[in-house]
């Protein structure tokens, strides 16, 4: 018999109730880097408009080389901020809307 740290069983069963509801699963290390395709497939966009978002210093990255690396959890916090901020202008849209009674 194998004895599983409660942490772990926690973390199992979350990975597993995350597939079983169809929904993808991807384990990082706490501190891990992506590229630029990775941070564009994480967010569902393309590549380029990644680099775009690096040189208009809106999302933090660093160069090894002459590659470009993103903090995962720079990403996220991006993610989350660019969230906000379309929900504010989502919710602005539709308090103009109810106004002009459209």
């Amino acid at each position: 018999m194998i004895a599983i740290p409660p942490g772990a069983l926690r973390l199992f069963v979350d990975v597993l109730t995350q597939i079983g509801q169809g929904r993808a699963v991807t384990l990082l290390p706490q501190r891990a880097e992506l590229t630029t395709q990775e941070a564009a497939d994480y967010l569902n966009v393309s590549r380029p408009y990644v680099v775009g978002l690096i040189e208009q210093n809106k999302l933090p990255a660093r160069k090894v080389g002459t590659r470009r690396r993103i903090a995962f959890e720079d990403l996220v916090r991006f993610d989350e901020q660019d969230r906000a901020r379309r929900r504010v202008a989502l919710d602005e849209l539709a308090r103009i809307d109810q106004e002009l009674g459209l």
